[in-house]
């Protein structure tokens, strides 16, 4: 059924009020990655050292997704402290799952056959892969601490609290960065396993802290009318976000793959790591526009839509000055400590992510259209045919440019997000079309 929502007219300041404390916390996110590559970067071997850490960081991005996830569930589910036990029992089958797994990878033959196998790493490269990985094994298992306690500080309307731990996140990782710059320790990609590992645990301590409070003196102990109270519920309304998202996760890894097959291995996967964190720094920013969608759209569309078109031009112009002004390789050289060869690479990689700035925005203002008409099911296929296009531009060019390097992972991470948006508007016009029954995200 539709949503029955009053029509009124929506300020840009309120719009503007809405959307910066979510974009904020959204960049500082990904600004403790890029603290992390300007730690290594300034390894005498920084290439190297770089690979070493941004290989088991793809494959941490497969087991951390699933604890992610666990955010949303909270947020929609948990009301009371019964649900939330339910959800804490759920959560645990889910880290122990994650540590299962980790200790497979890191003290088995199945580590070794991934790692050498699947991402192209060199034999004498491998105990040092695998050494970071057994550090960024635990940050699975914080972040999903993080998360867990992030639904209940959500849902009640505490957000400022996210805010606060990432600032707090993000101060300890540049202190305990600046230590292993001046005590000259930046020699191996463990350096930046324990900035992001320590970095975690302090957000997550935050969290649960915050979180705790809440559950002590706000939330009750039963919800009128509040019908989750098993695990078995929590598990029926995680597991399609688990499978849906899984598609997704693979991306990363499939692209930190190839390129291990690429002419110059270190420097193609280390202008990717730098190109791609740069890029999504600016991204995150934007990584919010279907929370507008959610919360604004109903009430005045007109809007809405005014509002995110003007957004959509500033995450292409910001990469545009940094890709095609002095300013790049002037940040890149004193501000991330990057040598000339390596930021060269990582600029041409960047001038092809200005594909996926243009795209992005409008596929999120799409998602959130998705979730506002309940088609979430639309996902599945937008996010296969960004895997599908993703992979297959992989292997066309890395079998026909293998030279391209870095531009490889750039090119194909960008057209499968193209390819996903243009999905997501083919089904959502027909669904359309077709006069389909939506419901409204408020029944839920």
């Amino acid at each position: 059924m539709t949503a029955k929502t009053i029509k009124e007219n929506i300020t840009w300041k309120q719009l503007i009020s809405f959307f910066l404390p979510l974009g904020l916390s959204a960049t500082l996110v990904t600004l403790s990655h890029v603290i992390i590559n300007s730690t290594l970067a300034r390894a005498d071997n920084s290439e190297v050292v770089i690979a070493s850490y941004a290989l088991p960081l793809s494959l941490l991005g497969l087991t951390e997704r699933p604890v992610v996830l666990l955010r949303q569930a909270c947020s929609a589910l948990v009301r009371d402290r019964i649900s939330f036990r339910a959800m804490a029992a759920v959560s645990t089958y889910v880290f122990a799952c994650i540590i299962l797994i980790g200790l497979i990878i890191c003290y088995t033959p199945v580590g070794e056959w991934v790692f050498l196998y699947f991402f192209g790493v060199e034999r004498e490269l491998l105990d040092t892969t695998l050494s970071v990985y057994r550090i960024l094994m635990y940050v699975s298992i914080f972040s999903g601490l993080r998360c867990l306690f992030h639904g209940i500080i959500i849902f009640n309307m505490r957000t400022k609290w996210l805010t606060i731990g990432m600032c707090v996140r993000i101060i300890a990782m540049y202190l305990l960065s600046l230590y292993f710059i001046t005590t000259d320790q930046v020699s191996s990609g463990r350096v930046g396993a324990i900035i992001f590992l320590v970095g975690m645990i302090i957000e997550a301590m935050v969290a649960v802290w915050e979180g705790t409070n809440l559950l002590r003196t706000i939330i009750p102990e039963k919800a009128p009318n509040h019908p989750i109270e098993t695990k078995q519920q929590i598990f029926s309304f995680y597991k399609p976000l688990l499978y849906s998202s899984i598609i997704a996760v693979i991306i990363g890894p499939a692209i930190n793959a190839i390129l291990g097959k690429t002419t110059h291995i270190h420097l193609a996967i280390s202008s990717y790591a730098i190109a791609g964190s740069l890029t999504q720094l600016v991204l995150s920013f934007f990584s919010y526009i279907h929370q507008i969608v959610l919360n604004f759209y109903r009430k005045d569309a007109r809007s809405v839509v005014r509002f995110v078109i003007l957004l959509s031009f500033i995450p292409g112009a910001l990469i545009a000055i940094l890709a095609y002004t002095a300013l790049g390789p002037w940040f890149m050289t004193h501000v991330m400590g990057v040598n000339s060869e390596l930021m060269h690479a990582s600029l041409l990689a960047m001038r092809i992510f200005m594909i996926m700035t243009i795209v992005f925005p409008w596929l999120d203002y799409m998602n959130g259209i998705i979730m506002l008409r309940g088609q979430t099911k639309i996902m599945v296929f937008s996010q296969t045919a960004n895997a599908i296009v993703t992979v297959l531009t992989l292997f066309i060019v890395i079998a026909n440019a293998p030279g391209w390097n870095g531009l490889i992972g750039a090119l194909a991470q960008s057209v499968g997000m193209l390819a996903e948006l243009l999905v997501v508007l083919f089904v959502l016009k027909r669904t359309s079309e077709s006069g389909q029954t939506n419901f409204s995200t408020e029944n839920l």
